[in-house]
């Protein structure tokens, strides 16, 4: 298939270098789509159906055979060899069963080692006298190894998964899973379902990932390529506010009350404070002639445009017109006929242009935020009722700025100057974003996503238990409507495929305390996964052992030693520990020898450690981890609740093992 579009001759078929060059493009897309995938097989299942699909029961026709794979496969006639796994035609590999077969006879999985076919297993879904059991291969599949970035799941979507892979793109969905329920998985593969099932549409209106750091995006990104999907954009919600540098920071308290959706009603506030009802009339002079629009005249064409609440810039620009289209009227009662092209000169007078300006001046957004944070009087007016004398203090800055370019913006200063410019001129709206991680969210990043997708659809992907900042949201009700996505579906996975039972049921020790109204996640896997809980050894405080070592060096010895232990099974390992110890430990690691790598880069069969710190631990998963120092954690953390929460997005990021060591007493939480 490559081959065959590599071998196309455009030369005759293009009207214009400017059709060349676009079919070219589209041609190197396509081939790049079609690049072969080491040990990965171009299909995975097949189904032997009673009869053709969509064949009435009495008709008695044969069935069909489909292979089902992660491309659509065709043969040198153009016949089809490999079904796409999102072809309605394949949905019943996912959905069908003992109880509902969908008219499959036999359904069978593939296994395979390295690209190479090594086992099939057949389920015979229409024969009563066969029993339902677990696929082994399919369990198997789920608990191989992770090495390398995050990879598709095609093989293994659940029926509960499955259903809202395939939901529709009109509406929107919110999908709450604990840790290894596969949401971030489901959410990427809803948008290769979307791009299939509505590609024209997509490809004219656009699709974006959003994440929570560039780790995560750069560990998720070869999903969608493997899929065929090179078209869909991913990005970090800083990444989208990202009209000014970011060089400084808020205290908690100040990041909180700037994230809060008041903050957009102080902003519209001080935006329309910019307009200012006329007191003198506009007089334009054409020719001998000369008109004269009154100021009450002029206050109603501005009244009625405050009303009608439209952007401020767009407002901005049709004064003008609508001045120009009370001149017009003036002269058509004098006699005069004048059409378009002098409504347009008027518009373009001096004195209209003078009027607009006094009246309507531009607003640039980071000036406007700039004089709110350094400007108390400012502030005062048009947060009035809305955020409290405290309040105000907490947000503005100690020292006055002198310019957009020497002020030391925090990320939450962005995004009022995003939601600023949106007030200004609307921000332009995509036909699907996904939101992964979405907990983390401050109101006022919901709606910075939300305006995104104004008059698209959206997939909300994330765990209330997760939720790491001192912002996070309480409810997905509340984050929907900040979002702009009140009727969205919300969606829960309880079912756990990446998370041991034995690690998963010790993490869930946390819910009581950080979510108490979500389900604890029930492992699927048939492996409990290796578990244990180590206490160092170490002399308390800073004393030296009998080896002459000091406490600090025989906990790191420890440390790595377990680290050591876990490199030996297949796969990859992390080492997770509070960020304040992680340049204790990489000199450990170092010292002992041992290379390891940063989050989000990709692991190797030379080089399986990854050194991790907690705060970008989220959405990450190994299969062995060793957790240092859960209480360190825990601390390192504003208050108790996101400490907490920290931790349980720490204490579930492995796949097959977990080691958790300490020298501090665990947090009783955990007992």
């Amino acid at each position: 298939m490559r081959e065959d579009v590599e071998s196309l001759d455009i030369r005759d078929v293009t009207a214009n270098w400017v059709n060349a060059a676009v079919l070219q493009r589209q041609m190197d897309e396509r081939i790049k789509a079609l690049a072969d995938l080491s040990h990965t097989p171009l299909f995975f299942g097949r189904l032997d159906y009673l009869r053709p699909p969509g064949a009435d029961k009495a008709e008695g026709a044969e069935g069909e055979r489909f292979y089902i794979g992660r491309r659509h496969v065709h043969d040198a006639e153009g016949d089809p060899m490999v079904i796409d796994w999102r072809a309605p035609v394949s949905q019943p590999f996912y959905r069908a069963s003992k109880k509902n077969p969908m008219d499959v006879g036999l359904r069978r999985r593939f296994g395979y080692t390295g690209g190479d076919l090594t086992a099939y297993e057949d389920e015979h879904l229409s024969d009563p006298a066969e029993a339902a059991a677990t696929s082994k291969l399919l369990q198997q599949e789920i608990e191989r190894p992770r090495v390398g970035p995050m990879r598709d799941i095609v093989a293994t979507i659940q029926p509960e998964q499955d259903e809202i892979v395939r939901s529709g793109l009109s509406g929107s969905v919110c999908v709450q899973g604990g840790p290894g329920t596969g949401k971030t998985a489901v959410g990427l593969h809803r948008v290769a379902y979307l791009l299939y099932a509505h590609r024209e549409r997509l490809a004219r209106t656009g699709t974006l990932v959003i994440g929570p750091n560039k780790s995560f995006l750069h560990y998720i990104e070869q999903v969608l390529p493997a899929l065929g999907e090179l078209e869909v954009k991913q990005a970090t919600v800083d990444d989208l506010v990202a009209h000014v540098e970011v060089r400084g920071g808020d205290d908690a308290t100040a990041a909180v009350i700037k994230g809060d959706a008041r903050m957009a009603e102080v902003l519209r506030r001080a935006v329309r404070s910019h307009v200012t009802l006329p007191s003198e009339p506009v007089v334009v002079v054409r020719g001998s002639r000369r008109w004269r629009v009154a100021a009450y005249e002029l206050e109603e064409i501005v009244r009625e445009l405050l009303d009608r609440d439209i952007r401020y810039g767009a407002a901005r620009e049709a004064l003008p017109q609508r001045i120009a289209h009370a001149v017009l009227v003036q002269m058509e009662r004098s006699g005069e006929a004048p059409d378009d092209r002098v409504q347009d000169a008027v518009a373009r007078n001096t004195a209209v242009k003078a009027a607009v300006k006094a009246i309507w001046p531009p607003v640039d957004p980071a000036k406007l935020v700039l004089r709110l944070l350094s400007d108390a009087d400012f502030l005062a007016v048009h947060a009035e009722g809305l955020l409290d004398e405290d309040e105000q203090k907490e947000i503005l800055w100690q020292k006055p700025v002198r310019s957009v370019k020497a002020a030391k913006w925090s990320a939450a200063d962005a995004v009022l100057i995003d939601e600023a410019t949106d007030l200004v001129q609307r921000t332009h709206s995509l036909g699907h974003v996904v939101l992964d991680e979405a907990q983390d969210l401050s109101p006022m990043q919901y709606r910075a996503v939300g305006r995104r997708c104004t008059t698209g659809s959206a997939t909300v992907l994330g765990d209330l238990a997760q939720g790491t900042t001192p912002w996070a949201t309480r409810s997905w009700d509340e984050a929907l409507r900040h979002l702009g996505k009140d009727e969205a579906v919300i969606e829960e996975l309880t079912a756990g495929f990446r998370v041991p039972t034995d690690v998963i049921t010790y993490a869930s020790r946390l819910l009581p305390h950080i979510a108490p109204g979500l389900t604890p996640v029930a492992s699927v896997r048939e492996n409990p996964g290796f578990f244990e809980v180590r206490a160092h050894t170490g002399a308390a405080d800073t004393g030296e052992t009998d080896t002459g070592a000091t406490d600090t060096e025989v906990v790191e010895a420890e440390v790595v030693e377990a680290v050591r232990e876990l490199l030996r099974n297949e796969g990859s390992t992390g080492l997770i520990a509070a960020d304040a110890r992680i340049p204790v430990l990489a000199e450990a690691l170092a010292a002992a020898g041992l290379t390891y790598l940063g989050p989000g880069e990709e692991t190797t069969a030379e080089t399986r450690l990854t050194l991790v710190p907690a705060s970008l631990a989220k959405g990450l998963e190994y299969d062995y981890v060793v957790l240092d120092e859960p209480q360190a954690v825990v601390d390192g953390e504003p208050d108790e609740r996101t400490g907490l929460r920290r931790l349980y997005v720490a204490l579930t990021r492995a796949v097959s093992g977990l080691i958790v060591t300490h020298a501090a007493p665990l947090p009783p939480q955990l007992a």
